[in-house]
């Protein structure tokens, strides 16, 4: 049987180099390990995460069809549930109504200024044809004016031719007995004498037609001056008759708006899924009365995942967004799941034990002494790269390495 002699230099020797192998190795195995915490950090004290809505409705009334049940995945576009959609439809058609009848009163109102804006017209062809009466009743006033003028220069010339004829025929008549004269002489003078007060005459019949006239025209202009100040009055009330279509015409916006809300409203009772999504927390059914802006159930955004992975504090510098990183979870822990770090939390509660409590005033500090200090956590958030679908669950545990660049 071999023995070993424990005082062997040999022996010793060897159990020596052993030892000091395996502190090495050790340190050696520390060292790694710290540095892969540094350069890749780990933490287990993550969960997964997605972002998700509560589905609301923006009409009220009572549901009449609910197509998703409680967990079902549903697609972009899919009907969720719809709202009786009866009083909506009826508020639209009265809309629609409200807006016909008021372009319906509009076109009445456009003939009704139509033909107001014909009677200023006329009304205006009324002041034309007045003022024409009135400058043609002013000329026949200066015409007869005139005419009077002439007249009476007429009757001056035949009084004075009169009066010379009067007068040479009572100057010769008595030179007839003395024979001085000649009867034809005589009858020469008294022929002239009757012709030129047949002369007067007629001057001064002249002379009263044209005053008559006179007389005439001024009473023409002034029923011509009166008649082109009835046209004015009339033109101007013609004017002040006419409609104005504005008040009218500005309803139309808001008959356009009602009619616009009646439809959004409408479109609203049928309520679709707004992306991918998983349908959670559905506690209704068909029948009940939904109202606006109380939500009916939950939608989990399907399209994209997150894992919310809480480091310490001194891990932080070896982070940095678009890091790649790993991810296993809890559940399925032979599978691998790809993530890239997407952002970094910049902000947690404060610890009430260190700072004290915020109010009004100054801080409420606690005067205790902790010999241990713990670090703070702050989340990161990596984005999972192969998430789809209903692969993963809100809370689901999960551990994250990040791996560095």
């Amino acid at each position: 049987m071999a023995t070993f002699d424990l005082g062997n230099p040999a022996h010793r020797s060897a159990e020596q180099w052993a030892s000091v192998g395996i502190m090495a190795a050790a340190i050696l195995l520390g060292i790694v390990v710290l540095w892969r915490a540094g350069h890749h950090p780990r933490t287990d004290d993550a969960e997964v995460f997605a972002n998700l809505i509560g589905i609301a409705p923006q009409v009220e009334g009572p549901i009449i069809e609910l197509n998703v049940r409680d967990n079902q995945f549903v697609r972009k576009g899919d009907l969720l549930f719809v709202i009786d959609p009866r009083p909506y439809q009826y508020a639209l058609e009265r809309a629609e109504s409200s807006q016909s009848a008021l372009e319906g009163q509009i076109s009445d109102e456009q003939r009704k200024i139509a033909a107001e804006v014909s009677e200023v017209s006329v009304a205006s062809a009324g002041i034309d044809t007045a003022q024409a009466d009135v400058s043609h009743w002013e000329a026949a006033i200066d015409q007869s004016q005139a005419d009077i003028s002439n007249a009476e220069q007429g009757v001056a010339k035949a009084k004075a031719e009169w009066l010379y004829a009067s007068n040479n025929l009572h100057r010769v008549e008595p030179l007839l007995e003395k024979q001085f004269v000649t009867v034809d002489q005589v009858d020469r003078a008294r022929s002239l004498e009757q012709a030129q007060a047949q002369a007067l005459k007629q001057a001064e019949s002249q002379l009263l037609v044209a005053q008559a006239e006179l007389k005439s025209a001024r009473a023409q202009y002034q029923r011509a001056a009166a008649t082109l100040s009835e046209s004015r009055a009339r033109h101007e009330q013609a004017k002040h008759s006419v409609l104005t279509l504005e008040p009218l015409v500005n309803q139309r916006g808001e008959r356009s708006a009602e009619i616009k809300t009646a439809n959004y409203s409408l479109n609203n009772c049928r309520v679709y899924a707004p992306f991918d999504a998983i349908v959670t927390n559905l506690t209704i059914a068909e029948g009940q009365y939904a109202h606006v802006g109380q939500q009916v159930f939950t939608l989990i955004d399907a399209r994209t995942w997150w894992a919310l992975a809480n480091f310490r504090e001194g891990q932080l510098h070896h982070i940095q967004p678009g890091m790649p990183a790993v991810v296993y979870l809890i559940s399925r822990p032979n599978e691998r799941f790809r993530g890239i770090v997407e952002s970094i939390g910049y902000g947690v509660t404060p610890d009430p034990d260190v700072i004290g409590r915020f109010e009004q005033g100054l801080p409420d500090v606690q005067r205790t002494l902790n010999w241990v200090h713990l670090a703070a956590r702050y989340p990161v958030r990596v984005r999972l790269e192969n998430s789809s679908g209903d692969a993963f669950r809100i809370g689901e545990t999960a551990v994250v390495t990040v791996e560095g660049h």
